[in-house]
């Protein structure tokens, strides 16, 4: 008998569902690249995190290849974004990748509704597709908006995660202050005390 693989803590804060979303491929297109969506438990345990849906009950699953749905669905998005982010723009992302996410976007999305205690809850005939439609429909509305360019990539020097940039001077570096800023500082110094032994 074999032990269960742990189930990750997934990163949040990047500012938008999508943008947390994408985040599940750690260091894409390094050699330390880290896949954080490997399965189905790994897919039902994100929504679960970051759904709005996250209170359903353990009986939850998903379906057959909604791993590697939603594993297409986090590429499409980051190309989707990285076009939208350059001179040309959304017109410059391939067919296929803004397909992929219109043909998501489409999909119907978790309903709200309350109980017999006035508690809300939502629902879907399958949470995990509704909320990967959630994701596709948030990556919509951000490169149609204004927001699209309060898009960084985290100047982590192996982190390049990308966040919404919602400071006031819009000169935010890093993904996160507690992880790759303090790092980046604790490098500077490190650097800094080296030089000055030379």
């Amino acid at each position: 008998m074999t032990a269960a693989r742990p189930v990750p803590a997934f990163r949040g804060g990047a500012g938008r569902l999508c943008l947390d979303f994408i985040r599940t491929l750690r260091h894409g297109g390094t050699a330390d690249v880290e896949e954080e969506l490997p399965d189905p438990a790994a897919l039902l345990a994100w929504v679960r995190q970051f759904g709005p849906a996250g209170q359903f009950g353990p009986e939850e699953s998903t379906g057959e290849g909604q791993d590697a749905r939603a594993r297409v669905l986090r590429e499409a998005i980051y190309e989707l974004i990285t076009a939208a982010r350059g001179q040309a723009g959304v017109a410059s992302c391939p067919a296929q990748a803004r397909e992929t996410v219109n043909e998501m976007a489409a999909l119907p999305v978790p309903a709200p509704w309350l109980d017999p205690a006035g508690r809300l809850r939502w629902g879907a005939d399958d949470l995990v597709v509704a909320t990967l439609a959630l994701v596709a429909r948030d990556a919509v509305d951000l490169v149609s908006s204004t927001a699209i360019g309060r898009v960084r990539h985290c100047a982590g020097h192996d982190c390049r995660a990308l966040f919404l940039d919602s400071s006031r001077p819009g000169t935010r570096r890093w993904c996160s202050m507690n992880t790759c800023g303090n790092k980046s500082k604790k490098d500077t110094l490190r650097d800094r005390a080296a030089v000055g032994q030379d």
